[in-house]
């Protein structure tokens, strides 16, 4: 048991951090003309961008969340006169209604890519796979924050999973932290990180190529041409 969760919680999530990393900088350097999310929107649009509008607007919130509910000590927190209920409130009822936004956008592109026939003919294996993979992510953190919680109100990640992932970056993480945390939270931190691997080699890549240089690119001017 000591060794797999040396395993699960040290090697694997540094695994899959050098997989991010160096699959990255070798994709970028023999595969720049496939760095594209290969939109499908000319197939069918309507559920794309219903769907796309409520994934990005649920993700990011979200994202942020993790971030300072993992990266920021629960003492700093306190310092900061944020109470624990306060911070439970905030990371149960506004997480929720970003993570069901996050959720809801997930299943609409999920079974659009699975059941429209020509969508599904275009997207390849991996475009299948990250789908699915980040449906089960999003169900699991949803059940985590919403079942697990009110199931084990007495878990408080922010002294075990919050501890243990601040370890990983100052390369002393300590995996008998995680030994009783939740199996759902095991579960979508392990899945996290698999994410995180499995990134580089699929359509995640066209994050990182958001065009930020259309902000300040002049207008393109069009004039309809009078023949004589």
């Amino acid at each position: 048991m000591n060794m797999l969760n040396q395993f699960l919680w040290v090697i694997f999530p540094y695994l899959c951090l050098v997989i991010f990393v160096v699959g990255h900088i070798f994709r970028y350097r023999t595969d720049q003309f496939n760095w594209t999310a290969k939109s499908s929107e000319f197939i069918e649009k309507k559920r794309l961008m219903a769907g796309s509008l409520l994934f990005h607007l649920g993700v990011i919130p979200v994202f942020f969340g993790h971030v300072s509910g993992l990266g920021i000590p629960k003492s700093w927190m306190h310092a900061l006169g944020v109470s624990d209920h306060l911070y439970h409130i905030g990371a149960v009822y506004i997480g929720g209604i970003f993570g069901a936004m996050t959720l809801i956008g997930m299943l609409i592109l999920t079974a659009r890519r699975f059941t429209l026939k020509n969508v599904r003919r275009l997207s390849s294996a991996s475009d299948l796979a990250v789908n699915a993979l980040l449906l089960i992510i999003v169900c699991m953190g949803m059940y985590a924050t919403l079942v697990t919680n009110a199931v084990q109100p007495e878990f408080d990640y922010r002294e075990t999973i919050s501890v243990w992932f601040r370890g990983l970056f100052t390369l002393r993480p300590d995996p008998s932290l995680m030994a009783d945390v939740p199996l759902s939270f095991k579960l979508h931190a392990l899945m996290g990180f698999a994410i995180f691997a499995f990134w580089p080699f699929s359509r995640l890549v066209h994050v990182w190529s958001v065009p930020l240089n259309y902000i300040g690119r002049s207008y393109i001017l069009y004039r309809r041409h009078k023949s004589n």
